[in-house]
């Protein structure tokens, strides 16, 4: 602001009699003393300079701006007024207006820095990142210890790709201050930038260590620890986050998600009821629970869900897709529809066009039905991931595996030691072929334990290095490989001496050289579905997307796959003559006990008639991991066999591809 023995004496006095009403804290009138010299003011510029900071400490930003932006004409060079004039427009939201009064030549003219300090904060929050660069370098050129200067000259580097240069200035910046937690997430990020994901990883262990209280290290850790596909640390990290900061609503909502995809429904629960404590009206919180209860077979929860959101106010379009998943639940399957009209395209726009699918399916609306599974199936194929990639990938993956699947290649395998286990029992089918009601029959035997999906023999699999290392094996090393299978079990469930460890997955069907290499004596159970039937189901099914539920997105690359995968089977079952026993789910819907009794005779278990209520079974279960989990908690259904007769139409292009597959099991098209 312009010196006193600048003004005229009327300006002077003005001042003076204004600046002592505002200090002894009667700001209007200060403000009316210096409203009034302004008509007669011969040099005004101090006097709107005085009225504008009284207009900003009263909150009339617009009136500051005004009377600072006079001030400034008046006095272009007054650093004073420049600053304040900035401020006020930053406040205002007007960053572009502000950077044109904090210019180049404005900033650089300046010996205080406080105009070049702001140009670079403006001129980042711009996206002007190399005039950012330029003012925060010109500051520290001339105050090298401003330790918010090289913070954010780090980030404008790292955000214009100059990675060594942003880590060069962060480092500094964390050496003048190494109790700025944030800088030390800025590093980390600008290390992962530069491809240096261990360094990344140190930092943030030790700024989660350095700052016990903080949950932000932690949170980074997580999402560094996600992308790298490392998702036990993942997790570990998520949940000591949500430890230290227990009413960050973000945080508990994904610990709510990651608990639903490790199988943790109590877990998943627990992190969203927090939610709603902290937010009561947190939309996704709402669907979270809604899933969880799907998956536990709790839909009767439903209900009290939707009367919670309606009490804390939840919005209309989540409300209505909790209302349309209850009414699909009470079989009202028009009043489900209708309630998906309400639901706005955000709101799992998978699941509910999955959801539509569904309830036009079962009234009969069949072409309809069609249009909306294919919708869905686009949807999920739009994912990031790329699964329809994947997908293709394990279908290459199975045709090279044939190739290699010759009797020479079998003989050559040196014998298997003998096991001091009994070998398991393999429960194998293609999926959606009636598994899932198979393997809670056999969990209702108190002599069978079952392994639902679990990643055992997976985990053994990548262990010693898939097909190709089968042959080379010797006794050492597949008795090493059948110890760990066994000890991975031991993880999951306790096996009594006496008990029959039955471990189900459909897609093992592809697995059983693995299986014949470790487990010699294995038996198969194949359960058996028409052809058209299992397809149909599995475009219809609502997967997670895995490479191999990703081939269920288009009807061709899942007939490709039903084929390769019976291929294996086949192929398997010509080189090692396999045990098995098929239990065909048409029969099995009929008569449970016609074609059960004969299996738990051959598998030597006594005869338990309870084991033929399915429904106990599956309540009793908790979490189903299949896509059959609303399915095996009712009474047995014939409503899917020969469904795929009402979408023959869509099923024309891939029934070449199952034809003999249809034959060969004693079906017909």
């Amino acid at each position: 602001m312009a010196t006193a023995p600048e003004l005229d004496s009327a300006t002077t006095q003005a001042l003076r009699a204004a600046m002592g009403a505002a200090q002894s804290g009667d700001l209007p009138a200060a403000a009316a003393i210096a409203r009034a010299a302004l008509a007669e003011a011969a040099q005004p510029a101090p006097l709107h300079a005085f009225l504008g900071m009284l207009s900003a400490r009263a909150g009339d930003l617009a009136g500051a701006a005004g009377h600072l932006r006079s001030a400034h004409a008046a006095r272009p060079g007054d650093t004073t007024i420049a600053c304040n004039l900035i401020a006020v427009l930053i406040d205002l939201g007007d960053q572009a207006v502000a950077l044109e009064i904090a210019s180049a030549d404005r900033a650089f003219a300046d010996p205080t820095l406080r105009i070049a300090r702001y140009r670079g904060f403006l001129a980042q929050a711009l996206g002007l990142l190399a005039e950012a660069a330029e003012a925060y370098a010109f500051v520290l050129a001339r105050a090298p210890n401003d330790f918010e200067s090289w913070n954010n000259l780090g980030n404008a580097r790292s955000a214009l790709g100059d990675y060594a240069g942003s880590i060069a200035a962060l480092e500094r910046a964390i050496a003048l201050d190494p109790a700025a937690a944030p800088t030390r997430m800025n590093l980390a990020t600008a290390l992962r930038a530069a491809g240096r994901r261990a360094d990344a990883e140190t930092v943030l262990r030790a700024a989660a260590a350095d700052f016990p209280d903080d949950a932000r290290p932690l949170h980074d850790l997580y999402v560094q620890f996600k992308s790298d596909a490392r998702h036990e640390e993942a997790l570990a990290a998520l949940e000591e986050a949500a430890r230290r900061d227990p009413d960050s609503a973000a945080v508990q909502l994904k610990l709510g998600i990651e608990y639903g995809l490790v199988m943790d429904p109590e877990g998943a629960e627990r992190a969203y009821r927090q939610v709603l404590a902290i937010t009561p009206d947190e939309r996704d919180a709402y669907l979270g629970l809604a899933i969880q209860y799907e998956h536990t077979n709790r839909e009767e929860e439903f209900a009290p869900l939707i009367a919670l959101g309606e009490a804390n106010g939840l919005e209309i379009g989540a409300l209505s897709f909790l209302r349309a998943l209850e009414h699909r639940r009470a079989k009202r399957f028009e009043e489900g529809l209708a309630c998906l009209e309400q639901v706005p395209p955000e709101i799992e726009p998978e699941r509910t066009a999955q959801l539509r699918a569904t309830l036009l399916d079962r009234l009969g609306r069949s072409d309809e039905a069609f249009g909306w599974f294919e919708e869905t199936a686009k949807r999920h194929a739009a994912n990031p991931s790329e699964p329809l990639a994947r997908a293709g990938e394990l279908r290459a993956e199975l045709c090279g595996e044939l190739v290699k699947m010759t009797p020479a290649w079998a003989a050559s395998w040196t014998p298997a030691p003998a096991s001091e286990h009994p070998a398991p029992v393999f429960l194998v089918g293609f999926p959606r072929s009636g598994t899932t009601l198979l393997d809670t029959i056999l969990m209702g035997h108190p002599d069978a334990v079952v392994l639902e999906e679990k990643p055992p023999l997976n985990l053994v699999d990548e262990a010693i290095g898939g097909l190709d290392a089968l042959a080379t094996m010797d006794a050492g090393a597949i008795a090493g490989a059948r110890a760990r299978y066994f000890e991975e079990v031991a993880k999951l469930t306790s096996l009594a001496p006496g008990q029959l460890l039955i471990d189900k997955s459909p897609l093992f069907l592809h697995k059983v050289p693995l299986i014949q290499r470790l487990f010699p004596e294995a038996r198969f159970i194949l359960a058996l579905r028409h052809p058209c039937d299992v397809l149909l189901s599995c475009f219809m099914s609502n997967f997670r997307l895995n490479r191999a539920m990703s081939n269920f997105l288009r009807l061709e690359d899942a007939a490709e796959l039903y084929d390769l995968s019976f291929r294996h089977w086949e192929r398997a079952n010509a080189l090692f003559a396999l045990p098995s026993r098929r239990i065909v789910y048409e029969r099995l819907i009929e008569d449970v006990e016609a074609e059960v009794r004969p299996l738990f005779d051959w598998l030597g278990l006594d005869w338990h008639p309870q084991a033929l209520d399915h429904t106990a079974t599956a309540k009793a279960r908790g979490l189903i991991t299949t896509a059959s989990y609303s399915q095996v908690t009712e009474p047995i259904y014939k409503r899917a066999a020969g469904r795929w007769h009402r979408y023959r139409t869509h099923l024309e292009p891939v029934l070449p591809v199952l034809a003999p597959w249809v034959e060969k099991f004693g079906y017909s098209l």
